[in-house]
């Protein structure tokens, strides 16, 4: 019943959106691969920095809908208070099992899961040349730190 982390979202995405999401990813850093700009690979990569994760976009359409789900209880009929109440429970839903109504829309319509974000940001890392020094490292903290970057 608890799916994993890492993985839930793209285990409820139907497979023709996880593979588009997947082929721009490879389109994109396939861009830079040609170029091997690094001014062009940070500036990408400071776009990815401001990217809304799905995570993050559910999180601020349940606080926005539970609280739109209050105000209406207590400004037009007490019935809206299954807005208010309905919307935390598919938060635990999403939570549990990487599943909510909203996240099918979410998906189609390009939002990414933080791990999807991630590979796209490492693969340019790794383009811009990032791990080179700590590729020929054994320091832990050198590692991290070119993880970090």
């Amino acid at each position: 019943m608890i799916a994993d982390t890492a993985t839930r979202v793209q285990k409820h995405t139907a497979q023709h959106v996880n593979s588009r999401i997947q082929r721009e990813i490879q389109e994109r850093v396939s861009e830079f691969e040609s170029s091997q700009d690094a001014e062009s690979i940070t500036r990408k990569l400071k776009e990815l920095d401001r990217e809304w994760d799905t995570e993050r976009a559910l999180q601020t359409n349940f606080a926005i809908f539970s609280m739109l789900g209050l105000v209406l209880a207590n400004t037009v009929s007490k019935r809206w208070l299954a807005l208010a109440l309905g919307v935390p429970a598919f938060m635990i839903q999403h939570s549990l099992q990487g599943w909510c109504p909203p996240l099918p829309v979410m998906r189609r319509i390009g939002l990414r899961t933080s791990r999807e974000i991630n590979e796209e940001r490492f693969a340019l890392k790794a383009l811009r040349g990032d791990f080179r020094e700590a590729a020929r490292s054994d320091s832990a903290e050198e590692i991290l730190r070119a993880v970090k970057a």
